[in-house]
């Protein structure tokens, strides 16, 4: 949508022999609404994220075998390798609340499925995938036959 001044405006409307009075509440009228909203000033902008996949490999089968994982995301300019630390931080706090304490989590999996987000959001954790995903192994080359 093309926008234009509200000076140009009050011109076209002037040359339009618009009444002084009725021309005077159209523009502080428009200038009302032009005016951004003071809630969107404030607004804090969101965390940039980077995708990470946690793996469940409990038996060190990485490399031979298929395994599944979880999808979730950290703010972009922290290191990946403090993600364990921040899922282990939410457990704690989810495990340290009421109902944590009637129903602890005890493993990762426990923890992705069953800990609100609000726990790990408190860590800066956004879990993806509450469910493991199957993840394949490739060896990263395109067959050329």
């Amino acid at each position: 949508m093309p926008k234009i001044d509200v000076s140009k405006v009050a011109e076209i409307l002037n040359r339009n022999k618009i009444e002084p009075a009725v021309l005077r509440r159209i523009i502080e009228e428009i200038n009302r609404v032009v005016q951004p909203d003071p809630a969107d000033e404030n607004k804090i902008p969101p965390v940039k994220k980077q995708w990470v996949i946690l793996v469940s490999d409990p038996e060190h089968r990485l490399p031979e075998d298929d395994f599944v994982g979880w999808v979730v995301q950290i703010p972009e300019d922290e290191s990946p390798v403090t993600t364990q630390d921040r899922l282990f931080r939410g457990a704690y706090d989810f495990n340290a609340s009421k109902r944590g304490r009637l129903l602890p989590v005890k493993t990762v999996g426990e923890a992705i499925e069953n800990v609100p987000a609000k726990h790990f959001k408190e860590a800066d954790l956004w879990v993806k995938t509450k469910t493991p995903v199957l993840i394949l192994r490739t060896d990263n080359r395109i067959p050329t036959d």
